[in-house]
């Protein structure tokens, strides 16, 4: 089967020759995998890291969650700087950012340096990450082009979260954890470098940037990206977690109220005016609460209940990996073929029958029949959701506001990480079983959660229904 060439069009609207096309899709997708498996890659590394770092348990959640606030507290601060600076410019004060701070955390020898590093790290992907997705935007044309392109970017996002795994546990077991951010410097220089030399500036914006919208969005998006990670772990119960999402909300509510009136709002809001795209995002929001919920137990269950070392868990991934990543490479061919909508449908259901039979899970399951075939299913499903919501998310979207667009699909990806890592780390705390046994209890806690997962992706899929499947006129 053949299919179009991709063209890249420019400020001039010259066409670009094939190889530094190559190039320029690389670069993006690279920095992006890097952003993806960095947020995966510690997981398999905690034990390593609490020991050699005397973290306290608390603390040690801290590594993530610390990463997860700023990352999602500046989201629509980096894109909407992106829209009036330039995208290739921020793209590469996010690789620098990203990169010094990943090395810092390589060489960190107490608690605190960690943290802050893994803070900075998170401020880089803020900043690189809306740039990665505009980029395409702007430089694909809408067709084939540009569903190819995000046919790749989405293989990426789809397998970065899997292949962080495998390589944390390879990297924590064969070298050293710090070895997984040491990695990052080189390629890190390696993609400034070919930034600088192939991708082409946007053009900057004679524009004033939303002040009261960058301060109201980002102080409510770290509230509430802070409540939730401070409720995963002490509960919605803790004062503290309760008054940070309260205070998300009301400033978040302020936000939109200052947006709907500000000349040059940091994040317009006649982005949510199409249906298709508002439910692009709810929909996007839903499966990743259910897809992170199943990294974040699926890794429990096989070193907890299976009694693997870090190395096996992260290998025990590959029958996720590999579907989803074939998956994610034909997207762009199945929607040419099938249509956007379909496979987004296809793909969920598929993800769905995956979740339930991996929801079936006890402390006697076999790897491989109760494991690795749902792992299968819900990677098949998995790469062949995650193109289609991104562009569902930035279809008809203005050069202008490509940035903006692109900052609400992270938001949407982080956000709904994080809301359902929170709500399934309720769902485990509050299951009781009448079991002695403690590798008993924590399988069937662990099911429990995967119940869950299964119920948000069936609620991701009615969205889908309702809302991006074209309506029928007479």
């Amino acid at each position: 089967m053949s299919s179009a060439p991709l063209t890249l069009a420019t400020r001039t609207g010259r066409q670009i020759p094939g190889p530094k096309l190559v190039a320029v899709l690389a670069i993006i997708i690279t920095s992006y995998l890097m952003l993806v498996v960095d947020i995966s890659i510690v997981l398999t590394g905690l034990p390593k890291i609490q020991e050699e770092l005397h973290f306290s348990a608390a603390g040690l959640s801290w590594v993530q969650n610390s990463y997860t606030l700023a990352f999602g507290g500046l989201l629509l601060l980096g894109a909407r700087a992106g829209d009036i600076f330039g995208r290739r410019r921020m793209f590469i004060l996010g690789l620098t950012v990203f990169t010094g701070a990943s090395l810092m955390i390589g060489v960190s020898q107490i608690p605190e340096l960690m943290l802050a590093a893994r803070a900075t790290q998170g401020v880089g992907a803020a900043i690189l990450a809306p740039s990665t997705l505009a980029l395409l935007s702007t430089n694909f044309a809408e067709g084939p082009a540009r569903t190819r392109a995000f046919g790749y970017y989405s293989a990426a996002a789809g397998v970065g979260a899997s292949l962080g795994l495998v390589l944390g546990g390879l990297v924590a077991d064969l070298f050293s954890w710090r070895f997984g951010f040491f990695i990052n410097l080189p390629i890190g220089l390696m993609l400034i470098w070919g930034a600088r030399r192939y991708l082409t500036e946007t053009p900057r914006r004679m524009a004033k940037l939303d002040i009261t919208g960058a301060l109201t969005s980002t102080l409510g998006m770290t509230a509430l990206v802070y409540g939730i990670v401070r409720a995963a772990s002490a509960g919605w119960g803790d004062y503290l977690a309760a008054a940070s999402v309260i205070s998300a909300i009301m400033l978040l509510a302020f936000f939109v109220f200052h947006e709907s009136r500000a000349a040059q709002p940091i994040l317009p809001l006649h982005l949510f005016a199409s249906r298709e795209r508002s439910g692009a995002y709810l929909a996007r929001m839903l499966f990743l609460g259910g897809m992170v919920g199943f990294y974040f137990f699926s890794t429990q269950y096989l070193q907890g209940v299976l009694g693997y070392d870090p190395l096996q868990a992260g290998l025990a991934f590959l029958p996720n990996t590999i579907p989803n990543f074939v998956v994610a490479l034909m997207a762009p061919r199945l929607i040419r073929r099938y249509g956007n909508t379909r496979l987004l449908a296809t793909g969920l259901a598929v993800s769905i029958v995956g979740m339930a039979w991996l929801a079936q899970v006890t402390a006697y399951s076999s790897y491989v029949t109760d494991v690795a075939l749902p792992m299968i299913l819900i990677g098949l499903g998995q790469g062949a959701v995650l193109a289609p919501l991104t562009m569902a998310a930035v279809a008809g979207v203005n050069k202008e506001d490509a940035g903006a667009a692109s900052g609400v699909v992270n938001v949407a990806h982080q956000i709904g990480g994080a809301l359902g890592l929170s709500a399934l780390v309720a769902v485990s705390a509050a299951t009781t079983t009448r079991t002695s046994s403690d590798v008993e209890h924590l399988a069937h806690r662990i099911a429990n959660t995967f119940n869950a997962s299964t119920a948000m992706l069936v609620v991701s899929l009615v969205v889908v229904m309702v809302l991006l499947t074209r309506r029928r006129t007479s």
